[in-house]
């Protein structure tokens, strides 16, 4: 009983110890992040290649939609091409041909 309470007390005194510590260094390099992020030439940085992203981003989103459109006949325009092509549902998916059966 006598070795788990020294435990116990060496874990608490531990834990107190090391959160403190662990505190100052946290804050330590919070406040070096921010110095950092504040640093103009890193903002500037960080605008070009948010730019870059963003370019990189249209021109992927252009090109997959493209293939997609391509693929998928629920993405076709609906500016009356090819409206006849497809059912009343609103899927875009192709009519079944049906079969003429005589009367």
């Amino acid at each position: 009983m006598r070795y788990r309470l020294m435990f116990g007390v060496g874990l608490a005194v531990g834990y107190i110890l090391g959160s403190r510590a662990g505190r100052e260094r946290y804050e330590q390099l919070k406040r070096m992040a921010r110095r950092v992020s504040d640093n103009p030439a890193v903002q500037e940085a960080a605008g070009l290649v948010g730019a870059q992203v963003s370019k990189a981003t249209g021109v992927a989103r252009t090109k997959v939609g493209d293939v997609a459109r391509d693929k998928l006949p629920f993405l076709q325009p609906r500016d009356g091409r090819g409206l006849d092509e497809h059912d009343e549902t609103g899927t875009g998916w192709p009519r079944e041909e049906k079969a003429v059966t005589p009367h």
